[in-house]
């Protein structure tokens, strides 16, 4: 995928692509080993959290080590999304979620994640049989009335950031993302432009009551759709990303949202899932780590489609990248702290990004 293609590397110290690349494989390893995670689907379960991430991180990381091929689980989640790209019934993808809302919710995750990395390899070339079937179906299943029209159905299970009410806003900013991996001619299609018609629609109707999280992906997914993110709001979300970094130079998981509380969170710092916590209180390092590589990534994926008349810095300052936060000003936030946070695991992967100029 363009958006992960790295023009150069801003890498602290202390920080090692082998050792990330480790620690993605083994987790992803033990999610595949897990028996609820075998449960739910009979086979190999692609989850939001972890395989979904892990697709979109690891070929990064490939780039950066000078691998020659996906891993391994990379090519089982993929094989699997290969052999389903035709169905639509549910119980033949996750038998674990028959029961409605649920078995609607998770054929329309299923169709974003097929469409989206069945078609990255691909990135603007013609889509092979696969990523064919899995757009045909993409399309089919987009939502034609109701609030949601526009979108796909989207797990609502309790868990910040991918799986909660508003969360079908997220899902779309990936359909996005695996629109504009296909080719333009692809898009030229009277029909395909139709349905993207239809989600730039949604995403203007809906945008504005997102947790900022949600806000960056329509960003990222605009740098492969432009017109799903007017102008003015581009640079209104760079901004705001910009006033929200803290003095450190990162950010932390509050500053994505705001997050809708849960009536069930617990005040016990020892509860194991993010679900139990009220929203935005995680603020472990591992926890600020993911929340600064995620901002860096959006961040780098909008720069990186090169300086815009009057944006940010690049107005005010003769085009440095653009302007820090005041959290951060005169703090010595350099360009070099996009990446001063990530530490370990997973921000790792996503803190290999290209510097702004």
């Amino acid at each position: 995928m363009t958006y992960f293609a790295l023009m150069a590397l801003s890498l602290p110290g202390d920080w090692d692509p082998r050792l990330a690349a480790k620690y993605l494989d083994a987790r992803q390893q033990e999610w595949f080993a897990w028996p609820a995670a075998k449960a739910v689907t009979g086979g190999t379960c692609l989850s939001c959290h972890t395989g979904a991430t892990y697709l979109l991180a690891r070929p990064a990381l490939r780039r950066v080590l000078g691998e020659t091929g996906p891993t391994s689980s990379e090519t089982v989640l993929l094989d699997g999304l290969r052999s389903r790209a035709g169905l639509l019934d549910a119980k033949e993808i996750k038998r674990g979620f028959t029961a409605e809302p649920v078995a609607s919710q998770a054929l329309g995750v299923e169709a974003v994640f097929a469409a989206l990395f069945l078609s990255q390899a691909d990135d603007g070339a013609a889509l092979d049989a696969d990523a064919q079937k899995a757009f045909d179906r993409l399309w089919l299943l987009q939502a034609r009335q109701g609030a949601g029209r526009g979108a796909w159905p989207w797990f609502n299970l309790n868990a910040d950031p991918y799986e909660m009410p508003p969360s079908p806003f997220y899902g779309a900013t990936l359909a996005a993302l695996a629109a504009g991996n296909a080719s333009a001619e692809y898009r030229k299609q009277p029909k395909v432009q139709e349905r993207i018609a239809e989600l730039n629609a949604y995403f203007a109707r809906e945008r504005e009551a997102q947790p900022l999280h949600s806000r960056l992906m329509l960003l990222w997914a605009s740098t492969k759709l432009p017109d799903a993110l007017p102008e003015a709001s581009r640079k209104a979300t760079i901004e705001e990303i910009w006033e929200r970094q803290e003095a450190d130079c990162g950010w932390t998981i509050k500053s994505l949202g705001p997050w809708t509380e849960h009536q069930a969170a617990s005040a016990d710092p020892a509860d194991p899932m993010n679900k139990l916590y009220a929203a935005g209180s995680m603020q472990s390092p591992f926890m600020q780590d993911t929340a600064t590589a995620f901002a860096a990534l959006a961040l780098s994926k909008a720069w990186g489609q090169g300086p815009r008349a009057g944006e940010g810095a690049a107005g005010r300052r003769g085009g440095r990248g653009p302007a820090r936060g005041t959290r951060a000003a005169g703090r010595g936030c350099a360009r070099s702290s996009l990446g001063l946070r990530c530490s370990a695991g997973f921000p790792l992967a996503f803190c290999s990004v290209e510097n702004p100029p």
